[in-house]
């Protein structure tokens, strides 16, 4: 059986569409991935200052910036170094750290 060369063309030109939308699928997810793991990690292992806001039964009762990485126990209680004024200071409740961006 012969194929002619209009068929042949039609078929890569096909196969080649499929391969270039897979493809465009494909790379973004994996930057996503890619992207989401390097923050996670870089939060992980930097000691980088972060802003921290906690509340307490909806009423905000810290708001400060440590002066390097945040700490996080079992029990949801935040460990790390006020800037303010220098000391260890641990709280237990609803907080929001913001990490400051890696230069």
């Amino acid at each position: 059986m012969l194929v002619s060369p209009s068929d042949l063309s039609e078929s890569l030109l096909m196969r080649a569409s499929s391969l270039i939308l897979v493809a465009l699928a494909v790379v973004p997810a994996l930057t996503a991935c890619t992207d989401s793991r390097r923050a996670q990690n870089d939060v992980k292992w930097a000691d980088r200052p972060a802003d921290i806001t906690c509340w307490s039964y909806g009423v905000q009762n810290f708001a400060g910036r440590s002066t390097g990485k945040v700490e996080y126990d079992e029990g949801g209680r935040i460990s790390f170094v006020d800037a303010a004024n220098g000391r260890f200071t641990t709280i237990d409740g609803d907080c929001r750290v913001v990490y400051a961006k890696a230069d």
